[in-house]
């Protein structure tokens, strides 16, 4: 069975564009003709014009083209004479020419006229979808708890997020259509107009500002500024973003408040450690002329009046010949701990493993004729003062030799291990020991934990080697139970250590 093919939709339009000529100029003759059957006075003229206009304006220029021609027929053939016949002369050719040019004109008005709506549709379009984009852009920035707002170059707030709101007070509504500097009552570092200068130079410009709450209370912020610009290059607005650093620069103030103290008191110390230096140097030089006059009667005494004392007397005698010594001991002890602190420190890389030898060396007559098992591990290199790492080498391990001196057999271990920052050098030995809980003792300035007519000394040595450590950027502190010995450490900068 046959089927008639359904035209396309080309086809149609074309249909329908061209029909609407065809019917246009119908109506306008049909109109024509009635007016003057009842003798009106003839818009023939009009008519047709009018259907002309409207196929130009609906249907495009072909239909057009057809509605001139139809038209111009219709109007020669029904409304001039002779009527009901076609004669081209020269009037007709003028009404031709009148119905073309109106064509054109209403063509070109309509082709104006639907650029524009296009151009408008475009730009409604362009617009709706910059309102979303816009309205996408916002609702991302209000996700942000920073303050961001934009104002345009009168300082005009036209956007306000809920950043801004929770950091100032005010909402949306209030500020926008404020002047921000108003609002917020800023207070700038430098005159705005060169903040403005920068800004327009630059494009952007950052800095701390003072500006105050919408409940009275100041908020330090850090401002950043990026300039805006239309297609024309023309500044239009200014985005700000700000967050509050108030906190930050309270802790600021305060941690300047507390390294000028510190200073301060760095400064009194440094003082106070100087007079003592100086107060030590000086007593212990004043003690000197006595205390070898004491000396030397009490040896004069010895000699010349011996025989003539006593073995009450001669232990007298003898008595003040120790007491003396141990007096010069304690001055000449006195006297080295001072210039450990005075002395200028010549730095240079040091090995640890020769001063420890040059210790061993010179405690040589200490541990001559005893049993004592040594056990040495590897020592670095540092960089330090080299002759005041080996009077740490000296005192510790006289320390050990000392303290170990009641064991049948000593057992002396030196060695290091490393930290995350720092080497650690120790010294252990199974001597007497020390209760821990006198352990911050030790490193004091003629502290001693056992008698001294058990074991020799003046309490100098370890107070030295913290002052010489200290010195060197490190710590010493010791580990230890009475009679199952102790371990000495001190520790250095890992920085300036290198592995031998």
């Amino acid at each position: 069975m046959w089927k008639p093919e359904l035209a396309s939709p080309g086809v149609t339009s074309a249909v329908l564009r061209y029909g609407l000529a065809v019917v246009s100029v119908a109506l306008a003759t049909a109109l024509a003709l009635l007016t003057d059957v009842y003798e009106i006075h003839s818009p023939d003229t009009p008519l047709f014009l009018v259907a002309v206009a409207v196929t130009v304006w609906y249907a495009g220029p072909g239909p057009a083209a057809l509605a001139v021609v139809l038209s111009s027929a219709s109007y020669d053939y029904f409304f001039t004479e002779p009527r009901y016949a076609f004669n081209f002369g020269p009037s007709d050719r003028l009404n031709v020419l009148v119905f073309v040019l109106f064509a054109f004109v209403i063509g070109w008005f309509s082709s104006r006229r639907r650029r524009i709506d296009r151009e408008l549709r475009q730009a409604r379009d362009d617009l709706a979808t910059e309102v979303v984009e816009r309205a996408r852009q916002a609702s991302l920035l209000n996700l942000t708890h920073d303050s961001i707002f934009v104002r345009d170059m009168g300082d005009v707030i036209t956007y306000w997020n809920r950043g801004s709101h929770e950091l100032y007070g005010w909402t949306p509504t209030q500020a926008i259509g404020e002047r921000a500097h108003e609002l917020l009552q800023t207070v700038f570092p430098v005159p705005l107009d060169e903040v403005h200068e920068e800004l327009l130079r630059t494009g952007r410009w950052e800095g701390e500002l003072r500006k105050t709450r919408a409940d009275g209370t100041p908020v330090v912020v850090s401002s950043r500024w990026a300039l805006v610009r239309d297609e024309q290059e023309r500044p239009v607005a200014i985005l700000t973003t700000n967050n509050d650093i108030t906190d930050r620069k309270r802790r600021e103030r305060e941690i300047q408040g507390l390294n000028q103290e510190l200073a301060k008191h760095s400064t009194e110390l440094e003082a106070i450690n100087q007079e003592l230096e100086a107060f030590a140097y000086s007593v212990s030089h004043d003690l000197r002329a006595p205390l070898r006059h004491m000396a030397g009667y009490a040896e004069l005494l010895h000699k010349s009046a011996s025989s003539l004392l006593d073995e009450q007397g001669r232990r007298y005698v003898t008595m003040i010949r120790e007491s003396a010594k141990r007096m010069g001991n304690l001055i000449d002890d006195l006297l080295a701990f001072s210039r450990v602190g005075r002395a200028e420190m010549k730095k240079a890389m040091v090995s640890l493993d020769q001063a420890l030898k040059d210790a061993l060396n010179e405690i040589r007559p200490e541990t001559d004729g005893r049993n004592i098992a040594w056990t040495i591990g590897a020592l670095p290199e540092v960089y330090g003062d080299r002759s005041l790492l080996r009077l740490v080498m000296v005192n510790l391990i006289s320390n050990a030799v000392k303290f170990t001196q009641t064991r049948p057999r000593g057992e002396i271990e030196i060695g290091c291990t490393e930290a995350q920052d720092e080497i650690v050098v120790f010294i252990r030995d199974n001597g007497v020991g020390f209760e821990m809980k006198y352990a911050n003792k030790l490193f004091g300035v003629f502290q001693r934990l056992h008698r001294a007519e058990e074991f020799e000394g003046t309490g100098i040595g370890l107070a030295t080697v913290q002052r010489v450590i200290h010195r060197h950027g490190g710590r010493a502190w010791a580990e230890g139970a009475v009679d199952r010995g102790a371990t000495f450490y001190f520790s250095l900068p890992k920085s300036s250590a290198v592995k031998s």
